[in-house]
């Protein structure tokens, strides 16, 4: 059974930086894609990161691009999101996400196995 814990998130004041971390456990987790999504007051769950299994490759949402970095450090199976340059729209909860490889990096329906959240809030 996987298992995912998001922390980092806060409040902080735009242009500000926070990291977010997902503890991982389970099985075969080196070999699974994991992402980053995120969920305003009213609106969709959307995507904002993700990696591959060996961090080889990364994607992003267009609004996060240059200012957000994914990585993982599979030895300790955890995935982080650093966020510099924080602008108030940016303030949801992020939900850690992983999948065995295969499919869309950015589709929810994708991702079998989600964190509780973590809220990051962006004041101006």
């Amino acid at each position: 059974q996987v298992q995912l814990v998001e922390s980092g998130g806060g409040l902080v004041q735009a242009g500000g930086s926070l990291r977010l971390s997902c503890a991982a456990s389970g099985p075969f987790l080196r070999r699974y894609k994991m992402g980053w999504f995120r969920q305003a007051p009213g609106k969709e769950r959307e995507f904002v990161a993700a990696i591959n299994w060996s961090g080889g490759s990364t994607y992003y949402e267009d609004s996060v691009k240059g200012r957000f970095t994914i990585s993982r450090d599979n030895a300790k199976n955890t995935v982080y999101l650093q966020m510099n340059s924080l602008k108030p729209e940016d303030t949801a909860v992020y939900y850690c996400a992983a999948n065995p490889p295969g499919g869309s990096y950015s589709e929810r329906r994708n991702y079998d196995y989600w964190g509780q959240g973590t809220q990051v809030t962006v004041s101006l």
